[in-house]
């Protein structure tokens, strides 16, 4: 489902270059439950932001689904990315004058959803998460648990094949963090790839694959070192056998 092959991202800082991501190969099937850890600055949220087509590489290839999405440009990223990919983040990132069946929603008005389709849509999603009698309440008449719920919502709204969680459970006690963690993996049941980077051990090591990140490069999985391939494992995953 998603593979990404020597992706690189550098910035310019002034008069200086700063690579974020060296020559990252990773692949990732649907279904797969993968955290993504590591210290501030070594280029987690950046894979994460690539990943989810909010960012593009400075050099090597992203698949999606077979689909070298690379090579599209910003409106084609941005249909691939409303069919295919969600994302709950810390923040939650609802709007705020909208309700929570509208915040919900929102995604299936922008791809041109059915308001049929739509309503019956929001109205299993409110059920599902437990938000039926918060539909009309806005975001801050509503707990952080409800709020991340809601954000879960609608990610999930539009089927995505992938979903991107950046620390979802940053705002959350303990206990409300538990439960949010819960409903996300309930989706890895349904053939959902879930992505999560965190900063807590205790999360990423609920994931059945670790990702461990240091400058810019994935140096572990799962506790064994990955390393850098040597020039005849380079030239035997040559960019063809990714599709």
């Amino acid at each position: 489902m998603i593979q990404l092959y020597q992706v690189s991202r550098s910035f310019t800082v002034g008069d200086q270059e700063v690579a974020a991501l060296r020559n990252i190969d990773l692949s990732i099937a649907a279904g797969d439950y993968v955290s993504i850890m590591g210290p501030s600055g070594s280029g987690k949220s950046t894979l994460l932001n690539l990943i989810g087509l909010l960012d593009r590489p400075s050099s090597g290839t992203y698949k999606l689904d077979g689909g070298n999405v690379t090579a599209l440009d910003d409106e084609q990223q941005a249909k691939v990315r409303s069919e295919k990919i969600g994302f709950v983040f810390q923040a939650f990132h609802l709007v705020p004058r909208l309700t929570a069946a509208m915040n919900i929603e929102l995604p299936l008005i922008l791809a041109g959803i059915p308001p049929a389709e739509r309503k019956a849509r929001v109205t299993q999603l409110l059920e599902n998460y437990g938000l039926a009698d918060r539909a009309d309440h806005r975001p801050d008449q509503l707990s952080g648990g409800q709020r991340q719920r809601v954000a879960i919502a609608r990610a999930t709204s539009m089927h995505p094949a992938v979903l991107l969680a950046d620390e979802p459970t940053g705002n959350l006690d303990q206990t409300t963090g538990k439960e949010v963690l819960n409903l996300l993996e309930q989706l890895v049941a349904q053939h959902v790839a879930l992505i999560v980077v965190t900063h807590d051990p205790a999360i990423g090591g609920r994931a059945q694959r670790q990702l461990h990140m240091v400058d810019g490069q994935i140096i572990s999985e799962t506790g064994k070192f990955v390393g850098r391939a040597t020039p005849a494992e380079t030239k035997s995953r040559a960019e063809p056998d990714l599709r």
